[in-house]
């Protein structure tokens, strides 16, 4: 890592206000080539919201830089595949690493900062935290933007779906997933 590269470190309760505003900022301003107003105003408020329990659990990252975070997201070994997904009582639930896939989680990379590779710092070091658990295979909802750094990085598309959100506003998203074998 260099001396101007951002430095990744697990996420705490004390950055939740800069991951709220770096994903907000992040959705309003790389959704809509991908999207329309409505849609993306519907992201912004939906979307771009901090799962706590990710924080919680030690599995979120940040990447920092001269005190701003530039880029975020994480992994879960929970149940909820992404924000929005369902509060039920089983987003909580911990997963089978030996038959169920972690889940890559809220990925977001500050407009000015996209096409550096801080996606994949942020896929390497979940991939790699994901195997010291013993998941075989990763999984994740990709929005539109995401899709092309999520098949670079070795995801396939599993299937084309229509998310809708708490307004009634539907987002087409991609899910995938990566073997880690």
């Amino acid at each position: 890592m260099g001396p101007d590269e951002p430095a990744l470190r697990i996420a705490t309760a004390d950055d939740e206000r800069a991951i709220d505003a770096l994903m907000k900022q992040s959705i309003a301003a790389i959704f809509p080539r991908f999207y329309d107003e409505r849609q993306v105003e519907s992201a912004v408020r939906y979307i771009g919201d901090v799962d706590r329990t990710l924080v919680a659990d030690g599995t979120y990252l940040v990447l920092e830089r001269d005190g701003e975070v530039v880029g975020c997201g994480g992994w879960s070994r929970r149940d909820k595949l992404f924000t929005g997904s369902g509060d039920a009582a089983g987003d909580s639930r911990l997963l089978d690493p030996a038959t169920e896939p972690a889940k890559v989680r809220a990925m977001f990379v500050r407009d000015d900062w996209t096409r550096r590779g801080l996606g994949r710092r942020i896929l390497e070091e979940c991939e790699a935290a994901a195997r010291r658990e013993g998941f075989r295979r990763l999984s994740l909802m990709a929005t539109l933007p995401g899709v092309p750094l999520y098949r670079a990085y070795g995801f396939r598309p599993l299937e084309e779906v229509e998310i809708t959100m708490p307004d009634g506003v539907t987002l087409a998203c991609v899910s995938m997933d990566m073997p880690l074998e």
